[in-house]
């Protein structure tokens, strides 16, 4: 499980990639299809063409992290969104549908 402490911003890349990308791919992909700065401390997903498998990459205080899973049965469920929160990313990894979630009425403070 990806443990996060903060609430960063997480940008889904809508094409599939190819899995064998590792640092440099990614970063390639982050800045000329999503369109976002690599060291921003945002996560960005990357999922295959068959949607069994995920990539994330995200810029910690050293350098670049990618976390990966694989699954042995079933898909993930590719948002339709290019941005998404992590609530919605972690219930992607967990397999759980976001057709079937409805959000309750929350207070958010306005920063």
């Amino acid at each position: 499980m990806l443990a996060l402490s903060i609430r960063p911003r997480v940008f889904v890349c809508c094409v599939a990639t190819d899995m064998r990308c590792s640092f440099r791919g990614l970063i390639s992909r982050t800045k000329l299809i999503i369109h976002e700065d690599p060291l921003s401390w945002y996560l960005f997903v990357f999922f295959n063409r068959r949607k069994d498998y995920v990539k994330i990459l995200y810029w910690d205080e050293s350098g670049y992290c990618i976390w990966s899973k694989r699954l042995e049965k079933g898909t993930f469920e590719i948002p339709n969104s290019k941005e998404i929160d992590v609530k919605k990313l972690m219930l992607i990894l967990e397999g759980i549908s976001l057709k079937s979630i409805k959000e309750r009425k929350r207070f958010l403070l306005k920063k």
